[in-house]
């Protein structure tokens, strides 16, 4: 299904080039397109998370029916329903058997811009209309159905394409939002100008590096 509104997309990525450290997949993430066949959006915004090494990780105490998705293969999304009220989305990375995975916390929407406003009435603007995770997962029309979908598979509802490449410049790292443990661990990711990006707020300044 063609998106309104959207510029062709050349690559589809591959599971392999996703199988790697949520570090590196987080960093490799940004600018990537996601297409959910009626809205696309860039990602501008992501989390890294691993597994028995990360308490902030679902995949911490081990596999259960609700995270086994994390524990590969690389490139699938693992959706999940928090706090009662909506729904947040992950892509897969690492090897088989090996739990990790990119928390989606924002993008750009670059194709079906009127589908997103419709889905997303209540933004004030366009950059707000996938700001943070719950409204990206609302603007592309991800529940809990597309767990487990595979991202690198060109028949997917879901799929995941390469984006222009992001100048190492803009890209920036600092503490994970939302987590009541390692919150200070630098692993949350993101495009340094995305009017898109969230406002960290953690009682002080955001500390910021950039990241090579």
């Amino acid at each position: 299904m063609s998106v309104a509104g959207a510029t062709p997309l050349d690559r589809q990525l591959s599971r392999e080039e996703l199988a790697v450290d949520p570090i590196d997949a987080a960093k490799l993430l940004l600018g990537c397109v996601l297409d959910a066949g009626d809205v696309r959006v860039r990602l501008v915004e992501v989390e890294a998370y691993r597994g028995g090494d990360d308490p902030a990780s679902h995949c911490y105490r081990g596999k259960t029916p609700r995270n086994e998705v994390m524990f590969g293969p690389a490139g699938h999304l693992y959706v999940y329903f928090v706090y009662g009220m909506h729904f947040c989305a992950n892509v897969v990375s690492l090897t088989d058997g090996v739990p990790g995975a990119v928390l989606l916390r924002a993008g750009e929407v670059v194709g079906g811009l009127d589908v997103a406003r419709s889905r997303r009435p209540a933004s004030r603007s366009d950059a707000e209309l996938a700001k943070g995770p719950a409204r990206l997962t609302s603007v592309l029309g991800l529940e809990r159905g597309h767990n487990g979908v595979d991202l690198t598979d060109p028949e997917s509802p879901v799929r995941l394409y390469a984006g222009d490449p992001v100048p190492a410049e803009r890209i920036h790292a600092g503490p994970r939002v939302g987590v009541a443990v390692a919150m200070d661990v630098p692993w949350r990711f993101w495009i340094e100008g995305s009017p898109a990006v969230s406002v960290y707020r953690r009682g002080g300044k955001r500390r910021v590096r950039t990241v090579g």
